[in-house]
C-alpha cells in the first residue's frame, strides 16, 4: 500500500517521474475514495435518523392525549397546576389564555383531589369570589356556590379579615384571601376526546 511518504513534492534524481506520478495518484484516488465513501455512510446515517425522527413524530401526533403536556387527567378534565405565583385576577387570566378557567369544583372528589394536590403545593387559587356582591359567592363562570360546598371552609371561614374576597385553597380546607396576594393557582378545562384520531 502506498502512502503519502512516498509521493515527494520533486522526485529524487533518478526516479522515474511517471512511476512516482503513478504511485501518487493511486495513493490519492484511494484516500479520496475512502473519504467520500465516509462522507457517504455519515450523510445515509444522518438521513436515516431524520427520517426515524419524521416518523417518531408523526405517530406521536396520531396519539391520543385527552390533555396537554404539563396539565393533568381527572374526572374527564384537565388541571393545570401553575409553578408559579400570581394574584387573583391575573390568575383568572392565565386560565383564559389556555382556553380554561380558574377552577370551579363541582364534586367531593373533585374538591379532595384539589384539595390534596394543593396542600402539598401551597396556598392556591381557585375561581370563587365575592367580588360582585360581598358574602355571596359566585365561581368565574358565573354560578353561585351551592350550600353543599360551604362545608369545605376552614373553621372560622368566610371571614373578611381585610378585604378578603377571593378563595383559595388553605391548608385541610377553604379560605377567603385578600385577591392581590400572589399565590399559585389551578386551571380547569375538559378533557379533549380521541374518538376523531
Amino acid at each position: 500500500m502506498s502512502s503519502l511518504r512516498n509521493c515527494p513534492v520533486e522526485p529524487n534524481a533518478g526516479q522515474d517521474t511517471q512511476k512516482v506520478f503513478k504511485r501518487c495518484s493511486f495513493f490519492l484516488f484511494g484516500t479520496v475514495s475512502r473519504v467520500s465513501h465516509f462522507h457517504e455512510q455519515k450523510k445515509s446515517k444522518q438521513e436515516n435518523i431524520y427520517q426515524e425522527v419524521a416518523r417518531v413524530k408523526a405517530e406521536m401526533g396520531r396519539l391520543c392525549r385527552l390533555c396537554p403536556w404539563d396539565w393533568t387527567f381527572f374526572q374527564g378534565n384537565c388541571y393545570f397546576f401553575s409553578k408559579s405565583r400570581r394574584n387573583w385576577t391575573d390568575s383568572v387570566t392565565a386560565c383564559q389564555e389556555e382556553g380554561a378557567q380558574l377552577v370551579i369544583i363541582k364534586s367531593a372528589e373533585e374538591q379532595s383531589f384539589l384539595q390534596l394536590t394543593s396542600k402539598n403545593k401551597g396556598d392556591t387559587w381557585m375561581g370563587l369570589s365575592d367580588l360582585n356582591n360581598e358574602g355571596t359567592w359566585y365561581w368565574v363562570d358565573g354560578s353561585y356556590l351551592f350550600f353543599r360546598f360551604m362545608k369545605y371552609w376552614n373553621e372560622g371561614e368566610p371571614n373578611n379579615d381585610g378585604e378578603e374576597d377571593c378563595v383559595e385553597f388553605k391548608g385541610d380546607g377553604w379560605n377567603d384571601s385578600r385577591c392581590e396576594l400572589e399565590k399559585f393557582w389551578i386551571c380547569k378545562k375538559s378533557a379533549d376526546s380521541c374518538s376523531n384520531k
